[in-house]
């Protein structure tokens, strides 16, 4: 298996996709709203995906919840993270348990669809960024560890493995880096005792399978965005904090990884930095000259991510009482949220 994850234009595979994916260094394959038209259309989008490639491809999207839920009709509606402690009180829960139960919720549906990976949960501090805001489950570095802890152990039920970003932390720069560079300069002390903790902590309760670091620049400590940089990536995060599971890229084609040079070089340096895997998204053309002007290189655990069998259709799932359950308490907390939003 190779490290590319690619994007597809629309809701069926090309001839040129199917070529593409076949290529020895592809690995993955990311999928975006505009993949979705129906639950139909799609778990037959994954199987043609299966269908064209010569080798098992993890299938990913960005499933979060809130705003950023890729797949919406004929889903659940998850919440946004940082609206789930006060749903919680409202429900006479501990959130720790409702995050748990909605993390459940959200993987399983995916997995009912064959999908291995929504790229979750967001470790940020909910701080100045307009762009992370409620993705974050709070301004709490003790209630993100908590609250985040329990959705991981929901996806983990259902099959799914877990993958934490931006490391260190991206909450805390306004600057959003799909559109812009972006530079933190608060002391490494500071992101260490405050953003960092977090991951520390869920490193340390072996939650994290994968991890994503910012395209930010963390400025006391290095002069390149975290994802290219090899001490975040070697030293902080393999060394200190002890993590063995997988780094993911952000997408190479944003703005905060546009000062890596073209395409290529911004994955060769990511390759070199330590991520196992490289995003490129939204850019045919630039996924094609990695294609072509990338060295070939193999991942090194293949099936480190790959989802555990969850053998249950759609119709199987929601004959589940705790399912129907579930998914009626997540669209009741959207309720509550929009209802606290307008007062």
């Amino acid at each position: 298996m190779g490290p590319l994850f690619l994007d597809l234009l629309g809701a069926e595979l090309s001839a040129e996709e199917r070529d593409m994916l076949q290529h020895p260094l592809v690995g993955g394959v990311i999928l975006f709203s505009r993949n979705y038209q129906e639950r139909a259309q799609l778990i037959e989008l994954v199987r043609s995906i299966r269908a064209a490639s010569k080798q098992y491809l993890l299938i990913a999207v960005d499933q979060e919840g809130g705003r950023v839920q890729r797949f919406r009709h004929q889903f659940s509606c998850i919440p946004a993270m940082g609206d789930i402690d006060a749903g919680a009180r409202q429900l006479r829960m501990a959130s720790v348990d409702l995050a748990e139960q909605l993390g459940w919720l959200m993987a399983v549906e995916l997995r009912a669809c064959d999908i291995d990976i929504s790229f979750a949960p967001v470790l940020d501090i909910n701080g100045c960024s307009d762009v992370i805001g409620t993705r974050a489950f709070s301004s709490n570095p003790e209630q993100i560890v908590s609250d985040a802890g329990g959705f991981i152990s929901g996806m983990h039920h259902a099959g799914m493995k877990a993958t934490g970003k931006h490391f260190p932390g991206h909450g805390n720069v306004k600057a959003d880096t799909h559109h812009f560079e972006a530079t933190d300069s608060r002391s490494f002390d500071e992101i260490k005792r405050y953003d960092l903790s977090v991951f520390r902590r869920l490193i340390s309760q072996n939650k994290l399978d994968a991890v994503m670091p910012a395209h930010v620049i963390y400025s006391d400590v290095d002069d390149k965005p975290a994802g290219f940089s090899k001490r975040w990536l070697q030293q902080v995060l393999r060394k200190d904090l002890g993590f063995k599971g997988v780094i993911f890229s952000d997408d190479l084609s944003m703005q905060g990884a546009a000062l890596a040079g073209d395409h290529v070089q911004r994955a060769e340096q990511a390759l070199t930095a330590g991520c196992d895997y490289l995003l490129a998204c939204n850019d045919r053309d630039a996924s094609i000259r990695l294609l072509d002007g990338l060295p070939h290189t193999q991942v090194a655990h293949p099936d480190a991510l790959r989802a555990k069998a969850y053998p249950m259709t759609w119709s199987e799932l929601t004959a589940l009482t705790q399912y129907r359950q579930i998914a009626a308490r997540a669209l009741e907390i959207q309720q509550i949220s929009s209802e606290l939003s307008e007062n």
